[in-house]
């Protein structure tokens, strides 16, 4: 079911199909896993994120229920979480790989790899009840399912174009205070926070496609490489944080300096390129991008 809302449908029972279909696809994800644990996991968070980031724009007007649902998808997310960052860690480093700038950095990460996989294994083996526990999560997933039968929105269309806007309003007014937080000598959580106001801002641009089909794509695309980008930066510091909490893990210290160097290098350059990115994605007005927004969703509800 794809990941939209049509301003020509009822908005409840849109709304509700564009949850339901993300939380369902998770709970698939979990149960069958059709390209491994580790997939279904990182999958399944990500539909979490849509459903959140759809939760977010109407935030207003769900009221209660938005919070309790959101800490409901959240605790469900971190629960398995453990076992998915310790692949992300693999993947940081095989990126970083793939940018060495010379044979002895591109052999030290190569070592460092394998000892993080080594990591990554014995944990899993750690997590060998992961089995019930992600079964349990599916009930919870489906416990979030049957809470949607409580909602309930404004069926009037000028009403609901009002509700969009404003939603809309506030996720790239969110977005555009993240990226000003990020310049000068910005901390790894601003940038952070700026990746998630972009998956926020992402989303409904997927969720409102039909509105404007290529221009949203467009802003879509250019939003996924923004969050890509800011992901880069998000692990790095994640890796960073795991050579100071569980240095024992990296024998040799030309190996462990040559990942650290690595580490502040790539990182500077993906902070660079992603604030270049992310001024011309959040160049506009966040007001007037919802006057837009208002004016698109009244004339397709007609």
């Amino acid at each position: 079911m794809p990941f939209r809302i049509r301003p020509d449908a009822d908005f409840t029972e849109s709304f509700k199909d564009a949850a339901a279909g993300e939380l369902l696809e998770a709970i698939r994800m979990l149960e069958q896993r059709p390209d491994g644990t580790h997939e279904a996991i990182h999958a399944f968070r990500k539909n979490l994120k849509k459903v959140r980031s759809l939760y977010r724009l109407v935030a207003r007007e769900m009221g209660a229920i938005r919070k309790r649902e959101n800490i409901r998808l959240r605790d469900a997310a971190r629960a398995l979480s453990t076992i998915r960052d310790a692949e992300a860690l693999i993947e940081t480093v095989r990126y970083l790989q793939s940018h060495a700038r010379d044979e002895d950095e591109r052999a030290s990460l190569e070592r460092i790899a394998v000892i993080l996989e080594t990591r990554r294994n014995w944990m899993t083996e750690a997590e060998a009840g992961i089995e019930p526990k992600l079964l349990e999560t599916s009930g919870i997933l489906k416990e979030a399912i049957a809470a949607l039968d409580g909602l309930s929105f404004p069926g009037k269309r000028d009403r609901t174009a009002k509700l969009i806007a404003k939603g809309w309003e506030r996720t790239a007014a969110k977005a555009r205070a993240a990226l000003d937080a990020c310049h000068g000598e910005a901390s790894d959580s601003a940038f952070h926070e700026l990746r998630k106001r972009t998956q926020d801002y992402r989303a409904n641009h997927k969720l409102l496609t039909v509105l404007w089909p290529t221009a949203m794509k467009a802003k879509r695309d250019a939003a996924k490489a923004l969050v890509d980008r800011l992901g880069h930066v998000h692990d790095l510091s994640v890796l960073s944080d795991l050579v100071e909490a569980e240095p024992q893990l990296f024998t040799r210290n030309d190996d462990l300096a040559r990942l650290l160097d690595a580490i502040i290098h790539r990182q500077q350059d993906d902070r660079r390129e992603a604030l270049v990115m992310a001024e011309t994605i959040f160049a506009d007005d966040p007001g007037e991008e919802a006057r837009r927004i208002r004016l698109l969703w009244r004339a397709a509800a007609k």
